[in-house]
């Protein structure tokens, strides 16, 4: 082959591949492979000498271009006649191609987003929300803010004697003895603590003997702060019980005073405020004295006095959970509410009444012990204060062991009912006077309950679902009941308003997933989706490749809100004090006695939180890379500043930079104010990052200004993120941003 064939068949294929845009990236790499017959070899010092230092680094198509073409002019001056004109020829066209594709060459991505008001679609309201479970010690040790462990001196058992972990002895066993006995003034929780001290004034040491409570692995004291110590104290003889917090080994007092009393046969309450004069998180509560003598202890309780509105809530725990905006609250869990044996599930019964009555009882599909001072009535609360609709998980007649047959059921749906009446009912009403009772004579804002957790394929679930259903409906014919069995792919054979759904999955699963609900029918009950994570090695503690996948997922259930309803990540809290064995790991929310972090699928989250009632706006990528990329658009309104704003969210699961355009129809560009935009992008050097306790915003959302070129403003997706590009629309609602004539505005940024 000559070379001036070689030039020409080389020039044929220059175009050809320059033309296609998706070989952005390789233009240094096809110019490389298909000029070396010009004149000199790739790798030959000519080349590199005289074309090398010319190659754009990034070269955007129309650069890329417009260097190609000087490239091949050089190559011109140096060949035939006839080649000249064929090249310059092709070359004339090559520069009006150029000119007429620049706008498609630059960009790797384009997303049309459609704001007329056919292509909408309103949101639930309550679309995205938290699903707690006592497991991690989310609620006892974490989010209820009570300080003592075992206060009852119950999780030994009901038996005697009986472990009293974690509560310790202070003093030699010659000089102090304690042990459990069923002398408690309490029916429901009958253990009480037996203390025997030997000595006296003259034979005790320093400060006394007796016992202390170490709390969940220490217990946070902060100077000036107050704590509500009360506990039920009785003894045969007059006492004089020293009563302290302590750094862990009781050599720092960091607060102190005396229970003294002549007459303490019966049980006494004795109420204390607690003032810290230091800090130390891991503290702990003594009980001493050098008075020899028994003396009875039970129900000791130790709460700090800023929990949320009194409510008993962790603040700062609370403020986590506030920030999501959740729509609603399921509670208290899945597995927690099913037990591994039935006589250790969640009966919310037991829960309720005053704090010092409740039995408690063993989490044994966790592996620890809960007083449930985080109880049926603190849900129901809790989903109030967070301005978020509950939805109660209540035991279907399974635990993880055992099983109700349908003709035994009947009791259980009763429960079930006298659950709902004590949310629902009139203050009147045998079960709504309790809850009035309880300080809440109004009804809670129940409208949604969950039959059983999992539990669709145990042979008599229908069977004894169906009596729950008929049941509830003929009294609360309003209620949402939610059944366990998937109707995403396959028609329910029984009745249900929505349907439970949960998926655990690696990364790359969990975003493909994004697409779950697509051929999903439009008819017939919705689907809940109540727990999904990423798990196994890609999710570790909880990393940024988790979060970004998850959100490919919530995006996919954005742009299927007409048959998903409600959609919620798990688990929400861990205790990072939590044995790896006991707990379950990544979650969204770290904590321990005083500091907490967010995972970055926690930051994910909050992402997603103005689209609960938002409006969904139509929107299609087209992309090369549609595996790696999602995208979606809402518009809604600030409830902080009452504005009203469109948000566009994206998605770049993939490990390569995408040179994103974004085009609006149905949008007048004079209705958005660019100086008040912005855009926030979780992001981070290394998929696999972590937060931590150390480094707590490692993976957190960073926000700045929208830029505004002067016709059109290409943004840039880092690898392995999440975008989300909030513009004010100066407009009241999206009927205003609609264009009034057949014509639409295109804009693009």
């Amino acid at each position: 082959m000559t070379n001036d064939k070689a030039l020409t068949l080389h020039h044929s294929f220059y175009l050809t591949t320059l033309i296609n845009p998706l070989h952005i990236h390789a233009f240094p790499a096809i110019i490389f492979k298909h000029t070396y017959n010009f004149r000199s070899p790739v790798n030959s010092p000519a080349f590199k000498r005289h074309h090398l230092h010319d190659i754009p680094l990034t070269p955007s198509l129309s650069t890329a271009g417009h260097w190609v073409y000087s490239m091949i002019l050089k190559e011109v001056m140096g060949s035939s006649n006839s080649v000249q004109a064929l090249i310059i020829g092709l070359l004339v066209g090559f520069s009006s191609f150029i000119q007429c594709t620049s706008t498609l060459w630059d960009t790797n991505a384009l997303l049309l987003v459609n704001a007329s008001q056919g292509s909408t679609k309103k949101m639930p309201e309550n679309l995205f929300g938290v699903s707690f479970e006592e497991i991690n010690n989310a609620g006892a040790g974490g989010l209820w803010a009570e300080l003592v462990c075992n206060r009852g001196f119950e999780a030994g058992g009901l038996h005697t004697p009986s472990m009293i972990e974690p509560w310790s002895i202070i003093g030699d066993y010659s000089l102090v003895r304690v042990v459990t006995d069923f002398s408690s003034c309490f029916k429901r929780n009958p253990v009480a603590l037996r203390m025997e001290v030997l000595c006296d004034s003259h034979a005790c040491p320093a400060g006394g003997v007796g016992v202390y409570n170490p709390g969940y692995w220490g217990m946070n004291i902060e100077q000036a702060k107050t704590y509500k110590l009360v506990l039920y104290i009785r003894s045969l003889n007059s006492i004089n019980v020293t009563v302290s917090l302590t750094n862990s080994t009781g050599g720092q007092t960091l607060a102190t005073t005396n229970i003294i009393a002549t007459d303490v046969s019966n049980w006494t309450k004795v109420e204390i405020a607690l003032e810290a004069k230091a800090t130390n998180h891991n503290s702990r509560l003594e009980l001493k004295t050098n008075r020899k003598g028994i003396i009875w202890f039970d129900q000791v309780s130790l709460m700090p006095m800023d929990t949320y509105k009194g409510h008993g809530f962790r603040s700062d725990l609370f403020k986590m959970v506030a920030d999501l905006k959740p729509g609603f609250i399921r509670f208290p869990g899945g597995s927690f509410a099913e037990g591994k044996s039935l006589i250790n599930a969640y009966w919310w019964k037991d829960t309720m009444g005053p704090w010092e009555e409740r039995p408690g009882h063993m989490n044994d599909v966790w592996a620890y012990w809960t007083d449930d001072g985080l109880g049926y009535f603190e849900f129901l609360q809790l989903a109030e204060d967070l301005d978020a609709s509950p939805i109660w998980v209540f035991n279907s007649g399974f635990s993880q062991e055992q099983a109700v047959n349908p003709s035994n059921i009947k009791p259980l749906v009763q429960d079930a009912l006298d659950g709902i009446e004590f949310a629902r009912g009139d203050p009147n009403s045998t079960w709504g006077s309790l809850r009035a009772d309880m300080g809440h004579p109004e009804p809670f804002n129940l409208n949604h309950v969950a039959i059983g957790n999992q539990d669709c394929w145990r042979g008599d679930y229908r069977a004894n679902y169906l009596k729950f259903y008929a049941a509830i409906k003929e009294v609360y014919p309003d209620i949402n009941v939610i059944s366990n069995c998937d109707g995403s792919n396959t028609k329910l054979d029984h009745p249900a308003e929505l349907y439970d759904y949960h998926l655990y999955a690696n990364a790359k699963t969990m975003f493909s997933m994004a697409h779950k609900f697509d051929l999903t029918s439009r008819t017939g009950p919705k689907a809940f989706v109540s727990e999904y994570a990423v798990t196994w090695d890609d999710g570790h503690l909880g990393n940024l490749l988790a979060a970004i996948a998850e959100a490919g997922f919530l995006m996919g259930i954005e742009k299927n809100c007409d048959v998903v309803d409600m959609a919620s990540n798990a688990p929400l809290f861990l205790n990072a004090n939590t044995p790896s064995y006991k707990g379950f790991r990544p979650d969204a929310i770290v904590f321990d006695s005083y500091q907490t972090y967010g995972t970055p699928s926690y930051w994910m989250q909050q992402f997603f939180s103005m689209s609960n009632g938002a409006t969904l706006l139509d929107s299609t990528l087209q992309t090369s890379s549609s595996n790696s990329l999602m995208a979606s658009a809402i518009w809604f309104q600030n409830p902080v500043d009452k504005q009203n704003y469109l948000r566009v969210k994206v998605v770049n699961y993939g490990s390569n930079i995408v040179n994103l355009k974004i085009t609006f129809e149905g949008l007048d560009p004079g209705l958005i104010d660019y100086s008040k935009s912005s855009k926030t992008v979780l992001s981070s050097t290394n998929a696999k990052d972590e937060n931590s306790f150390q480094n707590p915003t490692k993976v957190s959302p960073v926000k700045s200004l929208l830029k505004q070129s002067k016709n059109d403003i290409s943004v840039i997706l880092s690898p392995n993120s999440l975008s989300s590009f909030d513009l004010l629309l100066l407009s009241q609602n999206i009927a205003e941003v609609n264009t009034k004539n057949d014509m639409s505005y295109a804009s693009s940024i």
